[in-house]
């Protein structure tokens, strides 16, 4: 059979030393990034900036002539990183997308995915770093699908142009829950205890998140004010334990930046009024977060040290992280009243090596901004503890075959 038509011929379009920017995760328009990598070979060459990755699209071997970044390894993005071809900007996510408004990153073609309803537009699965990009770019394909839900907040603006529009070949990425396991919901007993009725929650996405979430249905009067959604905030909010009634601001409303699931959320989020999918500047901004009552910001890492730094970036120099969010929230957290930033993590890789580690790769989280460590062993409450004590609080919570090394490791490292 012939090929099909592409949706659209970039050999126009695209010039020598580009940046083409496209919709992160689930907001992937991944109608026109399969035929961008299609079409590459035959392209000069360019560099393409992705977020989050979760489709088929992007492998370790395809298109050699394009150059991919992005401000952390997420998803299937780390074949790119693992095959040496992802370079990592190291930036917090709200000065990563600040910098597409301030045009220190400067797009020239960007690639987006659209729902459309009566005539208007919504940037729908993700209101991040793709509508500044966009303001300045050259050239703005947008792929209207019809399968992705119109959120509000997300709205298109009208000062910005659209000068191709294509149909959507399939519907939008979705992202399935990963299933819990004993430790997942060993970590979420004890991080459940730090959380109080009337907290608002911001999470990420992984498996110990969803376990935490999934504990919280006797909760009472959570919100949500976060990066993104999931499934499991469905969930919460039909059992009744979010009703958003006692965040401080928007009350009633649940607040996201990306909407990150299945077909379940995406139907969840349609048109519904009591979600608002904001740009980052309101998610991730400091003046915000701090009007918020009791946030409690739920985070994961590869490492935490002795003295509470937090590595969620790197292991043994490779990149499989990100800085994401994290210290965007765990310093909202920290200037939210009575709020909490829970670090949590299980204390042991899959290879065996303890995750509580003397000293950290690198330092994602600083120390100083630290509160509270979860493992499956207990909670480490870090905030105005002296080094001494951290180091003893720390390791109580590593895997017991792994407390006397670092004891004797913390001894040796003092002489």
């Amino acid at each position: 059979m012939p090929e099909p038509t592409p949706p659209v011929d970039f050999s126009g379009l695209i010039r020598d030393g580009d940046l083409v920017v496209c919709g992160q995760a689930t907001a992937e328009p991944v109608t026109l990034t399969e035929a961008l990598m299609a079409q590459a070979g035959c392209l000069p060459p360019f560099r393409m900036m992705v977020g989050p990755v979760f489709s088929e699209t992007f492998s370790a071997s395809c298109a050699p002539g394009v150059s991919f970044l992005s401000y952390g390894v997420i998803g299937n993005a780390r074949r790119l990183a693992k095959a040496g071809r992802l370079d990592v900007i190291p930036s917090n996510y709200s000065a990563f997308c600040a910098d597409f408004a301030s045009r220190r990153h400067k797009a020239d073609v960007v690639l987006v995915q659209l729902a459309e309803s009566e005539g208007r537009l919504s940037a729908s699965l993700s209101n991040d770093y793709v509508i500044d990009a966009a303001r300045g770019a050259r050239c703005v394909i947008a792929e209207i699908n019809p399968d992705a839900p119109f959120t509000f907040g997300a709205e298109w603006p009208q000062d910005v142009p659209i000068h191709m529009r294509v149909t959507a070949r399939r519907p939008p990425v979705e992202l399935s829950s990963p299933p819990l396991d004993d430790i997942s919901r060993r970590i979420a007993a004890h991080a459940a205890g730090l959380i109080a009725d009337g907290s608002t929650l911001q999470f990420g996405v992984g498996r110990i998140p969803d376990a935490i979430l999934s504990s919280l249905f006797h909760a009472r009067n959570l919100g949500i004010h976060s990066g993104l959604i999931n499934d499991a905030v469905v969930d919460l909010i039909e059992r009744g334990a979010v009703t958003n009634a006692e965040k401080g601001i928007d009350p009633g409303i649940t607040v996201t930046n990306q909407v990150i699931g299945t077909k379940r959320l995406y139907r969840f989020v349609h048109e519904n009024k009591a979600v608002s999918v904001r740009p980052t500047s309101y998610t991730h901004g400091q003046n915000v977060l701090a009007r918020i009552n009791r946030l409690v910001a739920i985070n994961s890492a590869l490492q935490v040290g002795l003295d509470g730094s937090v590595n969620s970036e790197r292991l043994n120099g490779v990149a499989i992280g990100a800085i994401g969010g994290q210290l965007d929230f765990v310093r909202g957290a920290n200037a939210s009243a009575g709020g909490r930033a829970i670090i949590a993590l299980p204390a042991t890789a899959s290879d065996g090596a303890s995750r509580i580690a003397v000293d950290v790769e690198t330092v994602t989280t600083p120390r100083a901004d630290v509160d509270a460590i979860v493992t499956e062993w207990g909670v480490a409450e870090l905030r105005g503890c002296g080094l001494a004590e951290r180091a003893r609080r720390m390791i109580a919570i590593a895997a017991p075959e792994h407390r006397d090394a670092l004891s004797a490791q913390l001894r040796t490292s003092k002489r």
